[in-house]
């Protein structure tokens, strides 16, 4: 199974992308995580709403159908990092070829989005930046990794 992690926005601070690097050389033999950017800016004149809309438009037009969506959102379910490997795990074993975890802008998801994923994850009470929150989130993925194979990493 394949897992992409698409971010509306870009990353371009030195040490987050130092630490997704890291994590996704640990990951090497365990799950092959891809990294996608969607580097769309948005004129002043764009409402909220359109930004939503358009950013909406471009991240579904890269998933085909029947692939599993997982979008992050501040009003999704809390999960553990065993709960976050058992899903992870339960994708793989269901014959998921592709899990995307789908992280959205400065103003979220469109209504789209949300309709079309599978899962609604948060990641944290918290508001996170993009750029944090897929860092945090190429972490867990490793986490989960080493949940499932029984490495030391998680305690």
């Amino acid at each position: 199974m394949k897992i992409v992690v698409l971010s509306v926005g870009r990353v371009r601070q030195q040490f987050i992308k130092d630490g997704e690097l890291e994590y996704l050389k640990r990951l090497k033999s365990g799950f092959q995580v891809e990294l996608q950017e969607l580097g769309l800016e948005a004129p002043e004149s764009m409402s909220p709403q359109q930004v939503q809309e358009r950013e909406g438009d471009e991240v579904l037009k890269r998933i085909k159908p029947g692939e599993y969506i997982v979008a992050l959102d501040e009003r999704g379910k809390a999960v553990s990092s065993k709960e976050l490997s058992a899903l992870c795990s339960a994708r793989m074993n269901s014959g998921t070829k592709v899990l995307w975890f789908v992280i959205g802008g400065a103003y979220g998801f469109s209504e789209k989005v949300r309709q079309r994923a599978d899962y609604v994850l948060s990641l944290s009470a918290l508001t996170l930046p993009h750029q944090m929150a897929r860092l945090v989130l190429v972490e867990q993925l490793y986490r989960a990794h080493t949940i499932q194979q029984g490495i030391g990493y998680h305690k």
